[in-house]
């Protein structure tokens, strides 16, 4: 596994240490497992309850020895009590989860700082994690937890340069799912070889619904439309096959938050 024999240095995603363990796992985990994912790329939304019980989960099975996980992600589970509870001024909230400044994130106003919705872009866009100058998702919860209001501001400009572009005239949002063109939907991405913004449009246009809760129907779209090697942002099966992480964008009813 690693060039010098202790298995465990050149790990980057979580790995199962002996498949008798499999069972006691949860679907979410294993998922992980399967894809190749680290912890610190978790598919659901930061903050989110699914989110917070992956950290416990994988937690009580690193310290019993059963799974292997990245560095970034002992670091946050060895170091921190991300995906406990504890009781602060008689109300149940989360440990370790970065969500202040000077002020709450709370008392923030989200719609001018934008810091959900950055949170929750960056986690999904390793490349903006880099074009941010984060080495690690790790790196940028650290970031969050010390960050003041000026902070978030001046990585907000930083985050808004990057994803907004002109289209025909218009500024537009990059990588941020809408309903409507000449599909059901639509997004506008950056040509990374030409420079210049596409719009790319994808979904049926039958009629037919997204079965975005039914697993099985999930594996067969993966299957059937070779999702797991969709990587061009520029064409529309990418973005057919991660139409689950954007549902509450589009209007769906799901709750599934990775890719079909």
């Amino acid at each position: 596994m690693c060039s010098c024999g202790c298995n465990t240095c050149d790990i980057k995603a979580v790995l199962l240490k002996e498949n008798k363990h499999r069972q006691i796992l949860s679907e979410n985990l294993k998922y992980h497992i399967d894809n190749n994912l680290p912890l610190t790329e978790n598919t659901f939304r930061y903050g989110s309850k699914s989110f917070l019980a992956l950290w416990k989960e994988a937690r009580y099975l690193y310290s019993r020895e059963i799974i292997d996980v990245s560095k970034s992600d002992e670091e946050i589970l060895l170091e921190t009590h991300l995906g406990e509870y504890g009781m602060y001024e008689g109300e149940k909230v989360p440990l370790d989860l970065p969500m202040e400044s000077e002020e709450t994130l709370d008392e923030i106003s989200l719609d001018s700082v934008g810091a959900y919705e950055l949170v929750s872009n960056v986690r999904q866009n390793p490349e903006l994690l880099r074009q941010l100058d984060f080495n690690s998702f790790a790196d940028f919860l650290s970031f969050i937890k010390h960050a003041t209001l000026d902070d978030w501001q001046q990585i907000r400009d930083e985050y808004m340069a990057l994803t907004e572009a002109e289209y025909q005239g218009k500024k537009v949002q990059l990588g941020k799912p809408k309903r409507g063109g000449s599909k059901k939907f639509y997004v506008y991405v950056m040509n990374p070889k030409t420079k210049k913004v596409k719009k790319v449009s994808f979904g049926d246009t039958s009629g037919l619904s997204a079965k975005i809760n039914n697993p099985k129907a999930r594996k067969a779209f993966a299957d059937r439309h070779d999702c797991k090697n969709k990587k061009d942002k520029t064409k529309a099966g990418y973005w057919s096959c991660r139409l689950p992480r954007y549902a509450s964008l589009l209007g769906l009813k799901g709750s599934y938050s990775g890719y079909w």
